[in-house]
């Protein structure tokens, strides 16, 4: 592990589902760095001392139910508006006002209603792999549903709870290095193979999981930091965000086709499937995303977009931090 990722500190805030774990570095203007599925605060390992170099207070979040942060036991304990409160119990216990909220995978639908709900904390908002799409259309699970034909979309799969979980957790390590190599640029599936988005009848997702070596940007060191935390708390917690799907979009009502009009960022990648099968959600970025400031697409690369590229992430991350309105 490098110096600059040793010297991060670490604390709990208090929030209302529990306490928020945080990894902390450097002073300045806030930014709070949210991860996705399966990972941790260590997604960020890159991002939190050049953010910090560049004059910012970073800060990367476990999210509820990872990591060192609190794991409620009731699955709606993690429906959206309560992680936007997490996100706001963040900023308010390390005693500042506002944030710059940037979030990848699911840390990205995240940040885009935190900045939604709460324009008074969040004054920008940046998107990593995942476009904003806002509330509307039919219930989630019902169009999740209809995906795949004879085969079930990951999505599906995940709602059941134990199901996913007795798929992973005999070999937490074994089956994440599997995920992230399905979604890396460098190690997944050719072109024309099964997707590993989709689970046939009978099978379990990591039947179309390449085996055999790691991406690029993984190391035997990362993947035992991310393995070692799912080994010690389960999956539950992590896979009850994709149990909440229906309850957010009761719950948003309100916000039904809302932008988000506080200036924003987006960085894609290329061979993500987040960034090609939501492709009518980027072009429509005019409407849902009037403060856009920035969007890019990295070629030649995958769904963990800040881990794969993090020196060009950094570039795009900071080039935009220092051209928002103070």
């Amino acid at each position: 592990m490098s110096q600059s990722v040793a010297e991060i500190t670490h604390r709990l805030v208090s929030s209302p589902g529990g306490r928020i774990h945080l990894a902390e570095q450097g002073t300045g203007p806030l930014v709070l760095l949210v991860h996705g599925f399966p990972e941790s605060w260590y997604s960020w390992r890159h991002q939190l001392p050049v953010l910090a170099a560049a004059g910012y207070r970073a800060v990367a979040v476990d999210v509820r139910g990872y990591g060192r942060s609190s794991k409620p036991v009731a699955t709606d304990a993690y429906r959206m508006l309560n992680l936007v409160e997490d996100n706001v119990s963040v900023v308010h216990g390390l005693g500042e006002e506002s944030a710059v909220v940037i979030g990848h995978d699911w840390g990205a639908p995240i940040a885009a209603t935190s900045a939604l709900l709460r324009p008074d904390v969040f004054r920008a908002v940046g998107l990593l792999s995942v476009p904003y799409t806002p509330r509307g259309g039919p219930r989630p699970s019902d169009v999740f549903a209809q995906m795949g034909g004879d085969e079930e979309f990951y999505v599906s799969y995940f709602q059941e709870t134990g199901r996913a979980e007795a798929e992973i957790e005999p070999d937490v390590r074994g089956w994440l290095a599997g995920f992230f190599a399905a979604l890396s640029a460098d190690t997944m599936p050719a072109p024309g193979a099964p997707a590993p988005q989709f689970v046939s009848k009978e099978g379990t997702l990591r039947d179309r999981f390449p085996a055999g070596r790691l991406p690029a940007w993984l190391s035997e060191r990362d993947l035992d930091v991310y393995a070692g935390e799912f080994e010690r708390t389960g999956l539950t917690g992590a896979l009850n965000r994709y149990r909440n799907m229906d309850r957010d979009w009761e719950d948003l009502a309100a916000f039904d086709g809302a932008p988000i009009t506080q200036p924003s960022l987006f960085i894609g990648g290329s061979l993500d499937v987040s960034t090609t099968w939501l492709a009518d959600a980027i072009k429509a970025y005019p409407v849902t995303l009037p403060g856009l400031v920035s969007s890019h697409i990295l070629d030649d690369c995958g769904h963990w977009i800040q881990q794969e590229r993090p020196a060009e992430v950094n570039r795009i991350l900071t080039e935009w931090l220092a051209a928002l309105p103070v």
